[in-house]
């Protein structure tokens, strides 16, 4: 059973930063973000390497406890990227012969190219799910691409409109997600970080396919979206492009990071009746937040929200940055909740 949470509720993004005997970090941030699968940068052989990625998640998930965040994730060690592990599971995708697209900045990327209809052909994540739910009593969460952001991840040759791939993407990740659920995910999370680069795009068709994937689903739900991994995106912009549209999704939460762009919570008001899962850590600065810095972000965002529809966590997935940071970041972001708290009565 899992314990229940606080008021202010930490929580972090997704991922955390893989043991060097696990993953090349060199080969990793030669590739940024791959979109389709890259066994080379597993250092374990195949016959251990599930094994070392248990052993890892392991490690991911004690950090998270010692550091006394609330929601924890499996830290996302089993994945290359947000994006590939999934997508690269569904029927419809060419295995063999990726295709290319331009990416969210501007270069070419390499992605999954479809060449049939999308279907769910197998659990994914749900094995994820079962041994993080086994290896812990915090609220776990999970985490998956959303529809939009595949679709803009792939080289799409069988659709004749995409906001019907969007669809089709949705339909498996709802069949996904109840199977998650099932084996105890109590927070479901979409990833969806192209919203941002592509909001003409995302307001004719993001919208409805996130409320599919999400349909019938219980429980606490999430739409994250961020302008980038800051090892990828230094200098942020300061405001969404596509932000009050997600109002209209059914999710119970949106995520948002706020700390590195340093941006304009009067945004906050474009959300009414969402919880906001805000980003109070800013991953682009090598130095480690005080508990007072991040007790600053807070107090700043209560100024906007109750206590009630806030979840403090670091602005993105902590996958790039050094171990020992990331440990520092989240320990400042729970001692610096914990000082608001206390200012609350709570």
């Amino acid at each position: 059973m899992a314990q229940p949470l606080p008021i202010l509720p930490t929580t972090v993004v997704g991922s955390y930063p893989q043991p060097a005997w696990l993953m090349n970090h060199e080969a990793l941030r030669a590739r940024l973000v791959p979109r389709v699968r890259a066994p080379e940068m597993w250092r374990v052989p195949e016959p251990f390497l599930a094994q070392a990625q248990d052993d890892a998640t392991i490690l991911a998930i004690r950090d998270m406890e010692r550091a006394g965040i609330d929601i924890i994730t499996d830290g996302e060690i089993r994945r290359e990227s947000y994006s590939n592990h999934f997508a690269s599971t569904l029927d419809g995708i060419d295995p063999d012969r990726p295709g290319e697209v331009v990416g969210r900045t501007g270069k070419t990327t390499v992605v999954p190219r479809v060449i049939g209809r999308v279907r769910r052909v197998r659990p994914v994540e749900v094995r994820d799910v079962a041994f993080c739910r086994a290896n812990t009593d915090r609220q776990v969460k999970i985490t998956l691409p959303g529809p939009f952001t595949m679709t803009r991840q792939c080289q799409n040759e069988f659709y004749a409109d995409e906001a019907e791939l969007a669809m089709d993407y949705a339909v498996a990740l709802n069949e996904e997600i109840r199977e998650l659920k099932a084996a105890g995910a109590d927070v479901i999370q979409l990833d969806e970080p192209w919203l941002q680069a592509f909001p003409d795009l995302a307001r004719r068709y993001a919208i409805p396919a996130i409320n599919r994937a999400l349909e019938g689903i219980p429980g606490t739900t999430v739409v994250h979206l961020c302008f980038g991994y800051a090892a990828m995106v230094g200098d942020k912009p300061s405001g969404y492009s596509f932000l009050p549209e997600l109002a209209g999704t059914s999710a119970a939460q949106i995520s948002i990071e706020a700390a590195q762009p340093k941006l304009d919570l009067g945004v906050l008001g474009d959300l009414p009746g969402k919880t906001i899962m805000l980003g109070v850590l800013d991953l682009g600065t090598p130095e480690v937040e005080s508990a007072e810095e991040v007790a600053d972000r807070i107090r700043a965002a209560l100024k906007r929200l109750p206590p009630e529809r806030l979840v403090p966590a670091p602005d993105c997935g902590m996958k790039y940055l050094p171990r020992e940071r990331a440990f520092g970041k989240l320990r400042a972001l729970v001692q610096g909740t914990a000082m608001v708290r206390r200012e609350l009565g709570a």
